[in-house]
């Protein structure tokens, strides 16, 4: 019944974004043949982008899954604590779980991008007759990408699971199945692989090409945003689609596929320590939280089609007012799902109410997904001080804007920690004091299910931003009135707060599910027969391996950072050359070469993006191994006191994921939100404030985003995925390190 429901809903969605809401979008008006020139133009350097970016991935993700078949099916020795009765057997089905993980993690990020870069010519066209319609064509087109995330994310773990249950491999007591999320792991790996290089090589090239078309159009060559004179316009606007739109929709199927594994590793070890406390069998408990993320799924479709505005509010009211309903149902989703699948055998026996504290977690989750919100919105918003500041800072020119700038980037990790911890306080606290043994872990699972509750919704909402951003650089380049402009602008601010709020809302999700990820992985360390109740940070072992873990965090966000800054410069003296091959076009009289800077740019992205990855990918793999190496060279050589006081590769993994995670969610809070606030700060400015376009102030400002934008778009997104990557990496390879 539960394997059902999960299937059903997952299905049900795929059709109504398919067969409904693309629909929908494509048959709307298509605008002048002005505006669909430059549409085509932004489509075909999209989608060019994407298959040679998908070609290199492919390429990667064959390699790692021979290495992962070979490693588990021919390297390693079989262990009586493995979930299958071979090594073959292990290799066959950890390496389909990674190949499915990445393929439908691939086709995610595909998918809602396909939709997005047609969805921007319709949303300018709207824009010519009404301001509802216009909202309603990006917010649609946008949610076809996150309806497909979650729904495959579901769809390809339930399946996963009633494939392997169906074919019998680990037998049918209650303790084989259990370990079944443990052997489809490997789905969560394949998808965060993809991520990272999606989100990476995305977030390079709109960054690049951003930086590009603002220093030489806006600083030294005086012309606007989105003019059709600068030769990297194009590129800029292709680069909203291939970082915003595929890249954290991968982003977010990564996170989705991992957190429900993770979740379900959790309620198996619930289910075993607790026998006979359930009045469903084991199958209910361990998908409990797909069935919770289900209902979810079916909450963000009526909070979608729900959105509505008039011509004078305020388009993120309309938005809000969606989500809202969104979090409400998948509330009631959550009560549904914990009285039905986690009810007590026994209403009278000592955890007979352990299923509403269950629910209230689920409650915990939805509301810190809710404060996110509230906070990326107060630190990113030109309503608010802390962008007002950076704004004022930048009247003495650069150095003050960016000073000003780094100042709220330390200052707002503060308050997201502080809602974190309380998060994960209040999430066990309610699960240990359930009544169950081995509750309080589960307890912080099921928040972290609650937070991603929504999560259809609120990427619904991130790919509205560059659908808007486009929609607005459509009817800029095609010299459309001023007040279908006026229309577009205030859609693409909306666009750039809801572009900010998933990302605070993605690292909150990565924080939560890094600590449900490390259980997870104790779990299964437990599992093979070494026991951490804690983690020994004095063993020097554990101490140089956390020290390793922060470390990899600051050495991939210096090369994410310096890949755009060079990726830049290719593009800034392709700029000046075309500036100086054809003085004609800053004259209007001669059509820069749009289609050059995009070859560069993708070329050049594309280049950049595999050693940072490969870093991540292969780090804590050497860790692991390295000290495992180095424990039993030790260990055949000393006494037993000796032994006692060594730390094993998998202890010594367990400190470097640790440290890492906690310095990778602080520096992606620096980044995410000090890049939004100077991209605020830069538009507070642009609205006429300090002096206003063209001032000294707005050319400081201007630096300042050039800044933040690797920031907020390349290295802070991309160590979302880093924070997981690593967790689904260890997860996955956990045996190897004992």
């Amino acid at each position: 019944m539960e394997l059902l429901i999960i299937l059903g809903t997952s299905v049900f969605a795929l059709l109504f974004a398919g067969a409904y809401l693309i629909p929908n979008v494509l048959k709307r008006d298509q605008g002048t043949p002005a505006m669909q020139k430059i549409s085509n133009a932004i489509k075909e350097g999209a989608e060019a982008f994407l298959r040679r970016q998908n070609k290199t991935i492919v390429l990667l993700a064959t390699v790692v899954a021979a290495v992962i078949f070979v490693v588990y099916g021919f390297v390693r020795v079989h262990n009586e604590h493995d979930p299958v009765n071979t090594s073959m057997m292990l290799a066959f089905w950890t390496t389909l779980s990674f190949v499915l993980g990445a393929i439908c993690s691939v086709g995610s990020g595909y998918i809602g991008m396909w939709v997005s870069i047609r969805t921007n010519i319709r949303t300018a066209s709207a824009a010519t007759r009404s301001l509802n319609e216009a909202l309603q064509t990006a917010l649609r087109g946008g949610a076809v990408s996150g309806l497909f995330v979650v729904a495959l994310s579901l769809l390809g773990v339930a399946g996963l699971f009633a494939i392997v249950q169906l074919t019998g491999v680990v037998g049918g007591a209650d303790q084989d199945v259990a370990k079944i999320p443990l052997l489809i792991g490997g789905y969560g790996f394949g998808a965060s692989f993809v991520a990272l290089f999606a989100q990476l090589g995305g977030g390079i090239y709109t960054k690049a090409a951003d930086v590009g078309a603002d220093l030489v159009g806006k600083v030294e060559a005086g012309i606007p945003e989105d003019d059709p004179r600068n030769p990297a316009v194009i590129a800029d606007l292709v680069g909203d689609n291939v970082g915003d739109c595929a890249g954290r929709g991968a982003d977010l199927f990564e996170s989705t596929a991992a957190e429900n594994i993770g979740a379900m590793i959790l309620a198996a070890g619930l289910f075993i320590a607790n026998p006979g406390a359930f009045k469903v069998g084991i199958l209910g408990v361990l998908l409990f939280p797909l069935v919770a993320r289900a209902f979810g799924l079916l909450a963000s479709i009526v909070g979608i089609m729900s959105v509505k505005t008039k011509e004078t509010e305020d388009p993120m009211k309309a938005l809000n007012r969606g989500y809202y309903i969104t979090t409400i149902l998948a509330a009631v989703g959550f009560y549904v799902a914990s009285h039905w699948l986690l009810a007590p055998a026994d209403p009278n026996g000592p955890a007979g109410d352990a299923w509403l504290n269950f629910f209230f977690c689920g409650l915990i989750g939805l509301a810190t997904a809710q404060a996110f919100v509230y906070i990326t919105q107060y630190y990113t918003e030109y309503r608010f001080r802390p962008v007002k500041s950076i704004a004022e800072a930048s009247q003495t020119g650069p150095a003050t804007n960016i000073i000003a700038g780094m100042a709220v980037g330390f200052e707002n990790v503060a308050f997201p920690i502080l809602v974190i911890g309380a998060a994960i306080i209040s999430s066990y606290y309610l699960g240990d004091g359930s009544g169950l043994k081995h509750a309080g872990l589960f307890g912080t699972a099921v928040a972290t299910m609650g937070m991603l509750g929504t999560a259809a919704y609120i990427l619904a909402m991130d790919t509205f931003g560059p659908i808007t951003d486009n929609a607005g650089g459509i009817v800029e380049m095609s010299q459309q009135p001023e007040h279908i402009r006026e229309k577009t602008d205030r859609l693409d601010a909306v666009g750039n707060t809801t572009k900010a709020l998933t990302k605070g809302y993605a690292v909150g999700s990565a924080a939560l599910a890094a600590f449900l990820l490390f259980s997870a992985y104790l779990d299964e360390l437990s599992h093979y027969g070494l026991k951490l109740t804690s983690v020994d940070m004095t063993k020097p072992e554990v101490f140089v391996g956390a020290a390793l873990g922060g470390m990899l965090v600051f050495l991939f966000t210096s090369m994410a950072i310096k890949a755009v800054g060079r990726t830049a410069y290719a593009v800034i003296n392709d700029v000046r050359a075309q500036f100086k091959e054809k003085p004609g076009i800053l004259l209007g009289t001669q059509e820069p070469d749009y289609g050059r800077t995009v070859d560069i740019v993708t070329r050049a992205s594309l280049k950049e993006m595999i050693m940072p990855g490969i870093l991540v990918a292969t780090a804590p793999v050497i860790v692991g191994l390295a000290f495992k190496f180095l424990y039993d060279m030790k260990s055949a050589s000393s006494n037993p006191d000796t032994v006692a006081r060594l730390a094993t590769g998998g202890e010594v993994v367990a400190g470097f994921l640790m440290v890492a995670t906690i310095v990778g969610i602080l520096v992606a809070l620096l980044l995410n939100n000090s890049g939004g606030a100077w991209d605020n700060a830069k538009k507070f400015i642009e609205m006429g404030n300090y002096g206003g376009k063209k001032s000294e102030a707005h050319k400081a400002a201007v630096v300042g985003d050039t800044v933040g934008d690797p920031f907020k778009d390349t290295a802070g997104p991309s160590l979302h995925v880093l924070i997981k990557l690593i967790a689904t990496i260890t997860l996955v390879l956990a045996p190897l390190f004992i």
